[in-house]
């Protein structure tokens, strides 16, 4: 089991930067590609960004892509999520997700575990 546990979301106003971070705890960190996912009310969890286990390989969906960083510390067992010039349309419960590969993934159902979300809402 892997237990993750996000922080950081908050209410901002468009244009601003939040830094989200997943601390995780149970098993061996590094064995497990990292991914954060987004849902907005309404709407879909989707994917945001994904890390791969030991780090230097990233993707992001277009959306966010150029505003925000993904990025790991296995030392610390933990994922961040650098968000900068945040819209209205950012607005959403933020997850990160393990997955017990190399590679991450886009697809939410290839993650095992998931965190409990940190809300972020951006008004404008």
């Amino acid at each position: 089991q892997v237990q993750l546990v996000e922080s950081g979301g908050g209410l901002v106003q468009a244009g601003d930067s939040l830094r989200l971070s997943c601390a995780a705890s149970g098993r061996t960190f590094s064995n497990f590609a990292m991914g954060w996912f987004r849902q907005a009310p309404g709407k879909e969890r989707e994917f945001v960004a994904g890390i791969r286990r030991f780090g230097g390989n990233t993707g992001y969906a277009d959306s966010v892509k150029g505003r925000f960083t993904i990025s790991r510390e296995n030392a610390k067992d933990a994922v961040y999520l650098q968000m900068n010039s945040l819209t209205a349309e950012d607005t959403a419960v933020y997850y990160c997700a393990a997955r017990a590969a190399l590679l991450y993934s886009r697809g939410r159902d290839d993650y095992d575990y998931w965190g409990q979300g940190t809300q972020v809402t951006v008004s404008s």
